[in-house]
């Protein structure tokens, strides 16, 4: 599977949302299908994120790229740390999250 792909086709026909603040919420009350890391995400949130998805069983995927890669792979001006999932849309992103427990 793609994954620069189906990130970029979630991001197109779904609903996503970025930050580490969104994604640390959505995190702690489960309303992500989806929660992606840039491989750079600042220590401290990736840990509490993780930790939060784990309580609500949110799949969490990290992305291998840096912050920068995923904003360019998004078609954002900014460096993207992390972002949520809400809806996948057309693509079939929510399979990185089987993929990741492999």
């Amino acid at each position: 599977m793609d994954v620069n792909k189906q990130i970029r086709m979630a991001v197109k026909t779904g609903k996503v949302e970025f930050g580490s603040k969104v994604a640390l919420s959505s995190a702690s009350l489960g309303k992500a299908k989806l929660l992606i890391l840039a491989s750079n995400c600042p220590v401290d949130f990736r840990e509490n994120i993780v930790y939060d998805a784990e309580q609500s069983e949110v799949p969490v995927y990290v992305f291998q790229g840096s912050s920068l890669d995923l904003g360019a792979l998004c078609e954002k001006p900014f460096p993207v740390a992390s972002m949520v999932v809400r809806e996948p849309g057309d693509s079939e992103v929510l399979k990185l999250a089987e993929k990741n427990n492999e």
